[in-house]
């Protein structure tokens, strides 16, 4: 099947460049001349397919397809159910810093390991879960619960709640052969997190994971990211016997 029909081949393309390319290759330089001169800004819902058609006098299958290529080429990021949305560019130096604990454990010289304890997809989550996505209805999330060790000592209980339309693969991985936060790396770009730390006693839970005794203190770190405009996890960690820490220089005063 071709990407042309009639109505590609008689109607005028309103707007698009004047060119010898396919119907399809000019929609994809007319979105991204709006995006290059700023009037489709990062994070910017893009008009819907039907608006895209009617104004550029072009067929659906036409802009389905170069949405569906620049999309794939990291210039749009669609999320199904929510729109499509100019992508967030790609860094070139790591701005926000999310500690992976594999690597902290592994460079100080130690082991280590992870068990799986959990892993499935929430087809309906509960609306408490609804609302920390900011979800305008129940979409799938998926869940995971792990437990990291060094030396065999267990020091984090990491539950996940994650995106399933960023991260459809999610509930399908290892995560005792790789860590959810290399995974979640490759699979969908962050641009925001929000960080709260509290202390709590250990509820029974986290008491049998951690290996530490009901109502000892833990540091309980919860974290949202954001991919673009959309909450991508919803997590928690909590730590019993271990110490967070960094080291960074702080913004010029006066």
């Amino acid at each position: 099947m071709t990407d042309r029909d009639e109505s590609d081949t008689h109607e005028p393309a309103v707007g698009l460049p004047d060119t010898a390319s396919p119907l399809y290759e000019k929609v994809k330089d007319f979105v991204l001349a709006n995006i290059g001169s700023g009037r489709w800004a990062k994070d910017r819902r893009l008009p819907s397919e039907n608006e895209l058609v009617s104004a550029l006098g072009v067929s659906r299958m036409t802009v389905h397809r170069a949405l569906r290529e620049l999309t794939s080429e990291g210039h749009l990021l669609r999320i199904q159910g929510v729109g499509t949305f100019v992508a967030p560019p790609k860094p070139q130096s790591t701005l926000i810093e999310i500690a992976n604990i594999a690597s902290e454990i592994r460079a100080r010289g130690s082991r280590h390991r992870a068990e799986m304890m959990l892993l499935e997809l929430i087809a309906e989550p509960e609306p408490e879960l609804i609302a920390a996505f900011e979800f305008d209805r129940r979409r799938p999330v998926a869940h995971s619960i792990v437990v990291h060790f060094e030396n065999d000592v267990p020091v984090q209980l990491e539950e996940r709640f994650v995106n399933a339309a960023l991260a459809p693969d999610y509930h399908r991985q290892d995560f005792s052969e790789i860590t959810t936060y290399d995974y979640l790396q490759r699979a969908t770009p962050l641009t925001e997190v929000e960080h709260v730390i509290s202390a709590v006693p250990a509820d029974a839970f986290s008491a049998r994971h951690l290996a530490i005794r009901p109502g000892e203190p833990c540091l309980l770190l919860h974290r949202r990211t954001w991919s673009g405009p959309v909450i991508a996890t919803v997590n928690t960690f909590t730590y019993g016997s271990y110490s967070l820490g960094s080291r960074y220089a702080p913004a010029a005063t006066g």
